[in-house]
């Protein structure tokens, strides 16, 4: 999926849209990819003559790269995050680097899901963790 697909069923928007393609494969893992041009608002102060992603916003690219994981479950529902756990970050990130992810659900209960997740750069592991996240459905309208 390009950009314009995942704009179709992921309910984020710039400049919090953080995936720019992604697919599953054959054996039902997530696989997506973000480029950092290094415009990004959150480099601005993190941190000045040395950009670097902060952790939390990789952890963003990883859950909505893993978001397609449930594309049928998503309509007329809004993912939040639930936990992160056992997240360690190994490598940092910088502007230039694409970030390539791929993740699996481990576990389901009801409209939550539990997803084993992991972020690389050139090959290089920078993040994993286990995401977890909720769909709530979206309000009616008044």
């Amino acid at each position: 999926m390009n950009k314009e697909e995942i704009m179709q069923f992921l309910p984020h928007r710039e400049p919090m849209l953080l995936v720019d393609q992604m697919n599953i494969d054959e054996n039902n893992v997530a696989h997506g990819r973000y480029t950092v041009k290094g415009t990004e608002y959150f480099l601005q102060g993190h941190f000045p003559g040395y950009p670097v992603v902060p952790g939390v916003i990789l952890c963003e690219i990883m859950g909505q790269c893993c978001s397609l994981l449930v594309k049928e479950q998503m309509a007329g529902r809004t993912p939040f995050y639930t936990g992160l756990d056992k997240v360690r970050f190994k490598r940092q990130v910088r502007p230039g680097d694409t970030v390539e992810v791929s993740g699996y659900i481990t576990r389901q209960k009801a409209m939550v899901f539990f997803i084993k997740a992991e972020a690389r750069v050139n090959g290089e592991l920078c993040v994993q963790g286990t995401l977890s996240f909720a769909l709530a459905d979206n309000p009616t309208p008044a």
